[in-house]
């Protein structure tokens, strides 16, 4: 590969990573995609706002919340377009310029043209399963369906994405095992991001630190498709959390949480984590796990506490994280700032994590373990 400064013999047009117009261009679509999902979403996050409120789509107070007066449901149509409109916007681009891509097209653009082309199907079903996520969540929100039956929806959609669309994790495992980790890695981060979703502000910005490192890690294994559609659900998320975070003006509720989560996985299941050809390791491949481990341990510490209590892990509560550090003595903000900086600590190491030696990788892993420890320590009730 041509590194810049090499002696070579250039095309007219332009061609090459070492062009001026390369560079500027690779940082000009990530910077693109943030700020036209955010606009997007603050847009739309307001219309969504005026409908819920004017038609009684709102979350009333009561029970285990949190809030006093009414908020406004809904958020997750916002988040879900601001995302996808500019996916399948550019995956119409791409059909247009595929065939013969114009002189002005940067290179590092028009080099991958075909390869988004060849993504037409999974495109459209990521988009598919998204939309019909988002609607199995607006049902939710709507009215509380029975928890089976919501899995069931979940687990259909996933399916969809697995089988369908073949978007397998490590697909060089036996078919079904894949096929098995695949729906369990969709399921769980949907589920997650759905636990996730009880403090204002809390599942967007944990989501928004998530899809920015597996951006960074997409990118450097040299993607475009991957990182552009994680920067849009970050600059989705940004433009949403103004009207979200305490007091919030509006929620997510199931119809954006659920979304999140699937994106999510469905992101990560499209990024290369270990590339030999490029240098990165097998211990990229645990990446996603070390950036999610906050989310993760909240979600597997209530459902533990729900199940040794004896109570339905589906209920709503007052058991999570978050809720925990409350009664520790932290206001809301407070309490949704230690789990973003928790999850920001996981993440940060993780990008080294495609290209780490054994010690590094093994550090890493150490650290979040040692994280991770910590926050249930903070959590945990003392003794006097």
């Amino acid at each position: 590969m041509r590194r810049c400064g090499a002696a070579s013999i250039r095309p007219a047009r332009n061609d090459g990573p070492c062009d001026p117009l390369e560079v500027t261009t690779k940082a000009i679509f990530p910077i693109a995609a943030f700020f036209t999902a955010a606009l997007l979403s603050a847009v739309g996050t307001a219309a969504v706002r005026r409908w819920s409120l004017a038609r009684g789509f709102v979350d009333l107070p009561g029970g285990h919340k949190a809030h006093d007066n009414p908020v406004a449901l809904g958020g997750g149509i916002a988040v879900t377009l601001a995302v996808l409109l500019p996916i399948l916007l550019a995956i119409a681009v791409a059909n247009t310029f595929a065939a013969g891509p114009p002189d002005w097209l940067p290179y590092s653009v028009s080099v991958h043209l075909d390869g988004i082309v060849s993504r037409n199907y999974v495109a459209t079903g990521i988009a598919l399963a998204a939309i019909t996520m988002c609607i199995l969540g607006l049902a939710d929100d709507a009215r509380p369906m029975r928890p089976a039956l919501k899995f069931l929806g979940q687990f259909l959609i996933a399916l969809f994405l697995v089988v369908g669309c073949n978007l397998r994790l490590m697909s060089h495992l036996p078919y079904g095992l894949s096929v098995f980790l695949s729906l369990a890695w969709m399921l769980t981060l949907t589920n997650s991001f759905n636990f996730l979703d009880n403090m204002d502000g809390l599942a967007a910005g944990v989501g928004m630190i998530a899809a920015a490192v597996f951006a960074t890690t997409a990118a450097g294994a040299g993607q475009l498709f991957v990182p552009l559609c994680c920067w849009l659900l970050v600059g989705a998320l940004a433009g949403f959390l103004p009207f979200n975070f305490h007091p919030a003006r509006i929620y997510l509720g199931d119809a954006g949480s659920m979304v999140i989560g699937l994106l999510l996985a469905v992101f990560t299941i499209l990024t290369t984590f270990a590339a030999p050809e490029q240098g990165q390791r097998p211990f990229g491949m645990l990446a996603p796990l070390v950036v999610m481990a906050v989310p993760l341990y909240d979600t597997i510490s209530v459902i533990y506490l729900r199940w040794r209590l004896g109570v339905p892990i589906w209920t709503g509560d007052r058991r999570h994280f978050s809720h925990r550090l409350i009664r520790r003595g932290m206001s809301i903000p407070q309490a949704v700032l230690v789990i973003w900086l928790a999850t920001l600590v996981t993440s940060l190491p993780a990008l080294l994590l495609p290209g780490a030696s054994w010690p590094l990788a093994w550090g890493i892993i150490l650290q979040t373990l040692l994280v991770v420890s910590l926050v249930a320590l903070l959590e945990s009730p003392g003794k006097t």
